[in-house]
């Protein structure tokens, strides 16, 4: 085996003189090579409701910052939606009933201002009740 073939060689000792060992290191540099489809099906299990991108990451060999790069690119070139964090999702308001049927419930309320006391047994809304307080401090 000559030192053109394709496999990697780590030379051990100074480059200038003598070589005192040679290694040649077969298998992959370090560097990974990864199809589209595998690409997409790593980005698709980071999208899975409840998945976090480090721990598919470190399942796939892969950090977490290319999986942001891979779902970057597959968006721009329209293969996923726009990122769900750009558009802000609302949820349905229903109101059952007009809010005229609404009633404010009945019940027992009981003031006392000074020797003034105001009692009432019947439903009364704030703006009604503010308006009897301020009158009982005006005739005082």
């Amino acid at each position: 085996m000559g030192l053109d073939s394709k496999k990697d060689v780590h030379l051990d000792g100074s480059t200038t003189g003598s070589v005192s060992r040679l290694e040649v290191v077969e298998g992959p540099s370090g560097r990974r090579v990864r199809s589209e489809a595998e690409r997409a099906r790593i980005v698709a299990e980071s999208l899975l409701p409840g998945a976090q991108v480090s721990e598919v990451a470190r399942k796939h060999g892969a950090t977490r910052w290319q999986i942001y790069d891979w779902r970057r690119r597959f968006r721009q070139r329209g293969m996923l939606p726009p990122c769900e964090a750009s558009q802000p999702t609302f949820a349905p308001l229903v109101v059952e009933g007009a809010l005229e049927e609404r009633q404010v419930p009945a019940i027992k309320l009981e003031i006392a201002i000074g020797d003034v006391v105001l009692r009432t047994d019947m439903a009364i809304d704030a703006e009604q009740l503010s308006r009897v307080i301020r009158a009982v401090r005006a005739s005082r």
